[in-house]
């Protein structure tokens, strides 16, 4: 689906969007009905006949609800040298054959949407234990070049490693209209992975498109959490809309990159940045960020495989209208990162559940006072242990592995 730009196209200039009141009337009218339209028809394509499974990360023999989680170990991700601002990592776990357990993306510069703000790169090395140093991977000037138009800035890059070992970026990109009026770039590597360490270090990557989230330009639709792998080969990429009325969104692709749909996750026009998680292989949780006076972590379900979704009540975990950050390890264990509290962000929490509605703490993973921020949380699964990073301060990207302990059969360590 190929979709109208509006965008100045000015020989020998960086091309910037063209606003104006009649573009801002227009999005008022795709709020409304955005809102009221039913599912079907906000689905680009035929989602509602595409059904595949979810496939599990972890082993099934760890998959006890009363697992206990220990601390393996723990840092910061080195940043790119004169950087003092990073938020919004992701991180993507690497087959048992590649030189790296995990690469790590953020965004990084001066400061949130300053105008050097580029996507860093580092990995960690299965032979040292170290992180490599930082590089910028992805910047706003090549980017609009290979698209064609202007980006005024980057943000919230997601990785995924499709089925022929190519890691694909999507990045949310901005002209005109601050975060809200974002679109999500699709970005991919330009050849096939290499697992050793060489070609990870000379890793580029190369533009695909804008995705097609909606015919308004595909404005205000973002991207935070990282995809739900499918049996397939494809994977679901959790999305959402946030211009005016928030709610969540997912797109589906194929074994090799290729867009085949999207749908809305939810009715409620409060939610944004919905993370996946597996209760099993067709009954997936979406846990959202709530911007309503709630202050609550919200959740969505599908029992079908994403044939349909439908809202459920919020759960009894405060949040501050933080992003949280969920995986489901195993049959009977997922766990959840998020900030436990309705007024800030000093401290982040991991919590483990069976069920998906009853929570326990297994873990604080930063804690501080008065303005601390320990946020924007990403979770993964590699090499045997649960790997989190998290934005510390707005100036680092924060980093643990964890170990898990199954419980025996009577719920003992």
């Amino acid at each position: 689906m190929f979709l109208p730009k509006v965008f100045a196209r000015v020989p020998g200039k960086v091309r910037r969007p063209v606003a104006g009141a009649a573009v801002l009337a227009v999005a008022l009218l795709v709020w409304d009905v955005n809102l009221r339209l039913p599912q079907a028809q906000i689905a680009v394509a035929a989602m509602n006949t595409i059904a595949t499974s979810a496939v599990w990360p972890a082993p099934a023999a760890l998959a006890q609800g009363g697992a206990t989680f220990s601390l393996a170990a723990s840092g910061h991700i080195p940043m790119p040298a004169n950087t003092p601002a990073a938020h919004a990592s992701t991180l993507l776990a690497m087959p048992a054959t590649s030189a790296a357990s995990v690469l790590a993306f953020w965004f990084a510069g001066q400061r949130e949407s300053a105008p050097d703000v580029q996507i860093a790169f580092s990995w960690f090395d299965r032979a040292t234990a170290q992180w490599t140093p930082a590089r910028f991977v992805v910047n706003k000037e090549a980017v609009g070049q290979e698209l064609g138009f202007g980006v005024r800035r980057l943000g919230n890059p997601v990785a995924w490693l499709d089925a022929q070992g190519r890691v694909h970026l999507f990045v949310v990109a901005t002209g005109l209209g601050g975060w809200a009026a974002g679109r999500v770039l699709h970005l991919q590597q330009k050849e096939p992975l290499v697992l050793d360490g060489r070609a990870l270090n000379a890793m580029v990557f190369e533009s695909v498109r804008v995705l097609p989230l909606s015919w308004l330009w595909n404005t205000s639709h973002l991207v935070r959490s990282a995809p739900l792998a499918l049996a397939d080969g494809g994977m679901l990429l959790p999305l959402y809309f946030e211009l005016g009325i928030k709610y969540p969104i997912a797109a589906r692709f194929g074994a090799a990159g290729e867009f085949l749909g999207l749908q809305r996750l939810s009715r409620r026009g409060s939610l944004l940045q919905p993370t996946l998680v597996m209760q099993d292989e067709t009954h997936w949780l979406a846990f959202l960020r709530d911007h309503s006076a709630e202050r609550k972590v919200a959740v969505a379900q599908t029992t079908n495989a994403g044939l349909d979704w439908h809202d459920l009540p919020n759960l009894t975990l405060d949040n501050p209208d933080a992003s949280v950050a969920g995986l489901g390890l195993g049959p009977g264990l997922m766990v959840l990162a998020y900030n436990p509290s309705t007024t800030g962000r000093q401290t982040l929490d991991l919590s483990a559940s069976a069920n998906g509605q009853d929570w326990r703490t297994v873990a604080t993973l930063a804690q501080g006072s008065g303005n601390s921020e320990f946020s924007y949380p990403a979770l993964t699964w590699a090499d045997d242990s649960l790997w989190v990073s998290y934005t510390d301060q707005r100036q680092r990207i924060a980093w643990q592995r964890l170990k898990l302990t199954p419980s025996t059969p009577e719920g003992k360590p």
